[in-house]
């Protein structure tokens, strides 16, 4: 089949086929004499793995030790657990943060009441003068955990 009928049997979008051959986590196709790519259904199956663990919010990282686990059905599944159990931690941490969010929104919320002028708007006065009321969240380039990944 061609990259377009890929596209519709798993919903994915024709961009996304190719990021994924790039990034090397689809196998690249066969070609036509045309030079079309040529996929099977074992790029069906193997995108439908990619889309489910992105569904998962797992990186891509995550995905290609998942993926070669998958590709060697002979190991042990042990680093599959590891791999499972680290990105539960990530979850619980990112919940976490989102509490704190929550928390900081809500005290943030209860400045203000009732409807007054933006001038007397106790929600704009705290936030020009009490930058600790926002939850900490890590760097850019730290763990995975601040947000969810780009959906590509």
């Amino acid at each position: 089949m061609k990259i377009g009928e890929l596209a519709r049997r798993t919903g994915c979008r024709v961009v996304t086929i190719r990021y994924y051959e790039r990034e090397g986590l689809l196998p690249a196709p066969a070609r036509s004499e045309a030079n079309y790519r040529l996929y099977g259904e074992l790029h069906v199956e193997r995108l439908a793995f990619i889309r489910h663990c992105r569904a998962l919010d797992m990186t891509l990282d995550e995905i290609r030790a998942l993926l070669d686990c998958h590709d060697h059905p002979e190991r042990p599944c042990q680093d599959v657990n590891d791999l499972i159990d680290a990105h539960l931690d990530h979850v619980a941490a990112r919940i976490a943060q989102l509490q704190a969010l929550e928390g900081a929104l809500e005290t943030l919320r209860a400045r203000c009441r009732e409807p007054r002028s933006a001038g007397e708007c106790g929600i704009l006065d705290a936030l020009a003068h009490t930058p600790a009321a926002t939850p900490s969240v890590p760097e850019a380039g730290d763990d995975h955990v601040p947000g969810v990944h780009p959906r590509v």
